[in-house]
């Protein structure tokens, strides 16, 4: 933390303790029975964090669906951050991302067998999934953790290699929405961004810090770059290895960018270009990105974005100010590393196969009307 952000942090300690006050009462309400849990009748999988964004829920999500979503009638539901819509929305195949916010766009566009809505009221949306023509068998809870009001079937929390919650106070000191005992409300820790190899002590000394329980199982993941390819070929779209490209202007509109930079780096030159996360573009910011890019001095060079931003770039203004640019997104996928007795595929899909059984059993067993 740097001296300004301590400072500031200081000076912010007053709020914070009124903001953890709120939060430990909130807490208190959900355990007490005052505000409600509700279990639904449904196998749900709930991906969340303690910390504000950034830890890699999304890939979480999409990992979840490539494991699961080929097996069970799946949806995800998500809270639809920074759409332009209210109340419960599914996604209908449309482009605009203001329907659903980016994320859910995204993973829509990804995964077109599985269900993508949104709703600030979780237990609405679920109610609302399970009234459709075909409800799930298994539904997908992104960014829940703090919700409360669904208790999901697994509870999977989230925290970064470099930024864990043990290192981490409440906002607005900290970084954290709640406090860090809250962890024991999750049932599989993953530890996101870790180094691919790492010795085993690292791994003795994580769990310790953590201070894992009897009950929880804990993993490592790291982010694996796939092939950058063209965001506006639709039919047929090209790729382009990294390191065949002399320059590359990044642009990214995500929380942390620094990890994707410096993978680049590793093939090619970069020219940064930020963007706040869930940045809005307008046809000024392409404007501005494409005069970047005439500045930059190689011919042999790309506009890169993330896959998020991609999604947002579909836009057909934004498709015709771009024209002549070569722009290619890159994907990304979670990898989990496995304990030496211990495979989280094999723990999960166990955990909700045993689930719907269940599920399948009370509902074969329901007075029909």
């Amino acid at each position: 933390m740097s001296t300004t952000r301590k400072t500031i942090a200081w000076l912010l300690w007053p709020l914070t303790i009124w903001y953890g006050v709120g939060v430990w009462i909130r807490n208190l309400l959900f355990s007490i029975g005052v505000l409600k849990e509700t279990t639904m009748p449904v196998t749900t999988i709930g991906v969340g964090n303690l910390a504000c964004g950034g830890t890699g829920k999304t890939p979480m999500v999409e990992y979840l669906l490539r494991l699961l979503g080929d097996d069970y009638s799946t949806a995800v539901l998500s809270r639809g951050y920074r759409r332009n819509t209210t109340g419960f929305v599914a996604y209908n195949g449309d482009n605009d991302t203001g329907l659903l916010g980016d994320e859910p766009t995204m993973v829509a566009k990804k995964f077109p067998n599985v269900k993508v809505a949104v709703c600030e009221k979780r237990v609405e949306g679920v109610r609302q999934l399970l009234q459709s023509e075909e409800p799930p068998q298994l539904i997908v809870l992104d960014d829940v953790y703090q919700h409360r009001y669904i208790k999901p079937t697994v509870n999977i929390l989230l925290t970064e290699f470099n930024n864990p919650f043990f290192d981490d106070h409440v906002l607005p000191f900290g970084n954290l929405r709640e406090y860090r005992k809250a962890y024991r409300r999750a049932h599989i820790i993953v530890v996101t961004k870790s180094p691919e190899n790492f010795h085993p002590m690292v791994l003795h000394n994580m769990r310790q810090k953590l201070n894992v329980q009897s009950y929880q199982r804990l993993y490592f993941s790291h982010i694996q770059y796939d092939t950058p390819t063209a965001v506006y070929d639709d039919d047929n779209p090209r790729t382009v290895e990294l390191d065949t490209v002399a320059q590359v202007l990044l642009v990214s509109g995500i929380a942390h960018p620094g990890e994707l930079t410096q993978h680049v780096k590793q093939h090619c030159k970069v020219v940064p270009m930020v963007f706040e996360d869930h940045h809005h573009y307008t046809v000024e910011d392409v404007t501005k990105i494409r005069n970047r890019f005439e500045q930059m001095k190689s011919s042999n060079r790309i506009v890169l974005v993330t896959e998020k931003d991609a999604i947002k770039l579909q836009n057909e203004d934004l498709r015709d100010a771009f024209a002549g640019t070569p722009v290619y997104s890159i994907p990304i996928r979670m990898v989990i590393t496995d304990n030496q007795d211990d495979n989280f595929d094999a723990t999960l899909r166990n955990r909700v196969k045993e689930n719907i059984f269940f599920q399948q059993r009370i509902s074969a067993n329901m007075p029909t009307a």
